[in-house]
């Protein structure tokens, strides 16, 4: 006996052809038993009406959601070290903090915290940058509750 899939997709592949074809005639040439002709083309069709579906779905989504999104860009300040206007510290990783917090778009808050941990551990005191960006974290939180 044939496995059922392989047995659909004989049925499908009929249907494709002779469209117009009845279930017996199905049966018939193709060796199977009506009944199992019956629930094949159910299947098939279920199937065909999901694909159908997804289709559907995919030629709205296209219709839409745009096919390429502009993304806002900005810009990364890559100078030489300046210890005033573009300290070292800041700018470990190839980006200066201040390029990251604009990016993120943060407020002050969230702003200071990034600076405080970001450079805590490249100046002389890491506790103290450590505890300057949990007191303005604390006071967002704060924030928050009000």
């Amino acid at each position: 006996m044939k496995k059922p899939i392989a047995q659909i997709s004989r049925v499908e592949r009929y249907m494709a052809r002779y469209p117009s074809a009845k279930p017996k005639e199905i049966a018939d040439v193709l060796d199977l038993p009506l009944k199992a002709v019956y629930n094949y083309r159910m299947l098939i069709k279920r199937k065909n009406i999901q694909l159908q579906a997804m289709d559907d779905i995919e030629s709205y989504l296209n219709k839409v959601v745009p096919k390429t999104v502009k993304v806002k860009e900005f810009p990364v300040t890559m100078i030489e070290p300046d210890p005033v206007n573009h300290p070292a510290h800041y700018k470990v990783g190839g980006i200066e903090t201040i390029d990251f917090i604009e990016a993120k778009g943060l407020n002050y808050n969230l702003g200071n915290v990034v600076k405080y941990i970001t450079r805590s551990d490249h100046k002389n005191n890491r506790e103290e940058d450590l505890k300057k960006a949990r007191w303005y974290l604390d006071r967002e939180i704060m924030k928050q509750h009000i």
